[in-house]
């Protein structure tokens, strides 16, 4: 039986859930007009697979904004359900009109970027002035990276099916972390207001065991946020 840590707390989620953080963040940024883009979108596999209603409530921003574009690279997007448009976009391409956008979500898309610089500038093309980029990433020295690293990105998916049971093969993709620390953002948005952190979350690759996760859960608390966090990133355009 796969161990779930939320199982018995209210709500189905921990006390210190990054989904939860993360999007509760997002959500203090958003008007009833904002047009928002889900930058790697996907198919939106947690809208389908999350069974903690208020998590998907959380990142559910379709109906409380004007607009809610997905894109993506992967033609999955094209069956998004947490969006009013579906958009398959090119590689270093996103295709829409400069300055159309209020905010732009990113959420475990960074690890994916090839070229910082061009990501960077796709960015500021499609943001209003004032406009934010949000994204969830891990850091480059987590633990989880620096095992990522070690493992050929074709071998993912078999080691992804070990330590997170519950999640399908068509959601992984191949890491580069090139845009995964503190540093890495303030370089690609010189000049941006700059409010992104290392967030110490709860473990994610726990293998479905509750020992594994309790035993990750002390790592998480004793070493530093950079090794076993995330980077919560939130930068304004001027």
């Amino acid at each position: 039986m796969v161990f779930d840590p939320a199982s018995n707390m209210i709500g189905g989620f921990t006390d210190n859930d990054g989904t939860i953080d993360f999007y509760l963040r997002i959500n203090s940024l958003l008007n009833p007009t904002s047009t928002v883009l889900d930058l790697g979108a996907g198919r939106a596999a947690w809208f389908e697979d999350d069974l903690c209603e208020t998590r998907r409530q959380l990142r559910l921003l379709k109906g409380k904004v004007g607009h809610v574009i997905a894109a993506d690279v992967d033609k999955a997007v094209i069956s998004n359900q947490a969006s009013d448009e579906q958009l398959v976009i090119e590689p270093e391409r996103l295709g829409l009109p400069p300055g159309s956008v209020d905010l732009v979500v990113a959420d475990y898309v960074l690890e994916h970027v090839d070229d910082a610089d061009i990501f960077a500038r796709q960015i500021d093309e499609c943001l209003k002035s004032g406009g934010w980029l949000c994204a969830r990433t891990p850091h480059k020295y987590s633990y989880v990276s620096i095992a990522a690293t070690m493992v050929r990105n074709a071998s993912h998916s078999k080691v992804l099916r070990s330590v997170q049971p519950e999640r399908k093969e068509v959601d992984v993709f191949p890491t580069k972390y090139k845009m995964n620390t503190l540093r890495d953002i303030r370089r690609a948005f010189a000049g941006w207001e700059d409010k992104s952190f290392v967030a110490r979350t709860d473990p994610a690759y726990y293998f479905g065991r509750k020992f594994v996760y309790h035993l990750q859960s002390m790592l998480h608390r004793i070493t530093p946020r950079f090794f076993s966090g995330n980077l919560f990133i939130f930068v304004r355009k001027p």
